[in-house]
């Protein structure tokens, strides 16, 4: 009986902060990422904050999600926009956007005017980008830490971000670029 009460006790409980779940868990996330970042704890929640932002905008057009797929990474209020847009009209819509988010320095748009990439492209861009992380972690440098960047991939392009030094830039973009599946490796870093 006593088993039966603790689990309908847990149970409800689950029910009840369902919802919450997702903030405990990013919560979680967030703290793992800044005992590693040089960013400040608030830069990091803010740099979520901005991709947020930037989604929503999006989401909010109606028009302009039917145009295009946009992705939005922020590090260092440094926001990277990604993917494919119809048109140039449309690629420079998406930057406009950005103007409407608050405390982002600069933008680099990297939206491309072309068909929007398909699944099977988009599942070859996760899959490199894990392969880049794993390539990162073998780098061996003092101090080196291969969580201070940040790895973007769309159609075969490999974006890093993150507040480097330029030996530490210099030797992620050698590790990466001979990757399979990787056309071009572009530096969107900020040198400390």
């Amino acid at each position: 009986m006593k088993r039966l009460s603790i689990a309908l006790i847990v149970l409800t409980a689950v029910t009840l902060l369902q919802g919450c779940a997702a903030i405990v868990v990013g919560g979680a996330a967030t703290g793992v990422a800044v005992i590693h970042d040089r960013r400040s704890a608030g830069t990091v929640i803010d740099d979520q904050g901005i991709e947020l932002k930037m989604a929503t905008l999006i989401s909010e057009d109606g028009d302009l999600g039917k145009h295009g797929h946009v992705n939005a990474t922020s590090y260092n209020y440094v926001l990277l926009l990604t993917g494919q847009a119809e048109n140039e009209q449309y690629r420079s819509r998406y930057q406009q956007l950005t103007s409407k988010i608050p405390g982002v320095k600069k933008v680099v748009n990297e939206i491309q005017v072309a068909p929007n990439t398909s699944l099977t492209q988009r599942t070859t861009d996760t899959y490199t980008t894990s392969k880049a992380k794993v390539a990162l972690a073998k780098i061996e440098l003092p101090g080196f830490d291969p969580t201070r960047i940040k790895v973007v991939t769309e159609n075969g392009v490999v974006y890093l971000l993150g507040l480097v030094t330029a030996e530490e830039a210099n030797a992620a973009v050698e590790k990466i670029r001979y990757l399979r599946g990787v056309k071009q490796v572009v530096k969107v870093f900020e040198y400390i």
